[in-house]
């Protein structure tokens, strides 16, 4: 079963999704019955949920199954639940992000938040439909997290595998909370600087994406086959996931100015509204002359913002040579994550879908 799209999908994509979105459908069902009996005013919450976790591209599941197979764990219906929980991890940050970014869209649709406040105006609620609205998704992202930590425990795996991989899923959550943060501050702050956003990058988006879920999968294998070799391969999953993180992210970047909405799924040039302090804009921002750096000054954070000033921040942005530092660092790390497996005890079948999936989210257009 494993290894029959090994061929033209080695990284084997379509059926690990497949198995992470049976095991959500699985999951929200069982919640279902746990809200409807709380009473049923509580299901818009459910149906927010499941309309966000509807979309996604799977890429954390898919490195804590690899995780899991490079460490010589066998294909089976636990780590894809295991890793199924890091959907919902990943959908609660989003919504509490969007909240904090005041996002419009999500994944081709409102955000939570959006999506509540238009159903306290259509339903002619009282009070402000905005309030109401931030207020909901921020329950519902606690809910996800909430979910996120119950779906880990249900797994199926033994509890003293668990147990082994408790202490990679919390640090996890952690920095993943405390990236937010960062974020957060570098805005308020309006730090420009190349290496702060790399911080940012790396605890928001570079540990929970790519390395930590590789060391869980790998942890929780290491411990169910007595392999013994935990230290090593945390270590290997570090070499890689670190990096490959970082270039996942320089990714996002650019597709948030340069992207395709309709593939993205979020509003073109919303990272130029939003005011984001990432590597991008940070690297921009350092090589930009005084003209240059009065467009980013004027037009970043501008929620009003018209398609000209955006065309005229992507002007900036190419002709500092911000765009080619970025495609050089994307490639510099992802082939620095690729040599990480150089000699690394891990399958060969789990090299080639590492090598594989470093490939798809550095080249990707979503």
């Amino acid at each position: 079963m494993a290894t029959d799209q090994a061929g033209s999908d080695p990284a084997q994509l379509d059926r690990i999704r497949a198995g992470v979105s049976s095991a959500l459908s699985a999951f929200l069902a069982r919640q279902h019955a746990v809200l409807a009996e709380i009473g049923t005013d509580v299901l818009p919450c459910l149906d927010a949920i499941s309309g966000l976790l509807a979309g996604g591209k799977r890429l954390r599941p898919a490195f804590c199954y690899w995780g899991w197979r490079a460490a010589g764990g066998e294909d089976c219906q636990p780590i894809l639940t295991t890793a199924a929980a890091l959907e919902l991890l990943q959908a609660s940050a989003l919504v509490h992000d969007d909240v904090m970014d005041d996002s419009e869209l999500r994944r081709g649709q409102p955000a939570a938040h959006k999506r509540f406040a238009d159903w306290h105006v259509a339903t002619n609620r009282s009070g402000d439909a905005d309030r109401f609205g931030a207020g909901a998704a921020i329950l519902v992202g606690d809910l996800l997290l909430a979910w996120t930590n119950e779906l880990f425990r249900d797994s199926g795996f033994a509890p003293d595998v668990l147990r082994r991989g408790a202490p990679v899923f919390a640090a996890m959550q952690t920095e993943l909370a405390a990236g937010q943060y960062l974020d957060l501050l570098s805005q308020a702050d309006s730090c420009t600087s190349v290496a702060a956003a790399v911080r940012v990058s790396t605890y928001k988006t570079a540990k929970y994406s790519t390395e930590r879920p590789l060391q869980l999968g790998a942890t929780l294998a290491a411990t169910a086959t007595g392999s013994g070799a935990v230290d090593e391969l945390a270590t290997v999953c570090s070499r890689y996931g670190a990096p490959l993180g970082i270039a996942f992210q320089l990714r996002d970047d650019m597709l948030g100015v340069f992207g395709n909405p309709a593939r993205t799924g979020k509003p073109a040039c919303g990272d130029i509204a939003e005011g984001k302090r990432t590597v991008l804009l940070a690297i921009a921002r350092e090589r930009a002359s005084a003209a240059q750096a009065a467009v980013l000054d004027r037009h970043l954070g501008g929620r009003r913002l018209t398609d000209a000033a955006a065309a005229d921040v992507r002007a900036v942005l190419t002709d500092t040579g911000a765009v080619a530092e970025s495609e050089h660092l994307i490639a510099a790390y992802r082939k620095e994550a690729i040599a990480a497996l150089d000699g690394a005890p891990v399958t060969d079948e789990a090299r080639s879908a590492l090598v594989a999936l470093a490939e798809f989210v550095t080249d990707r257009d979503e």
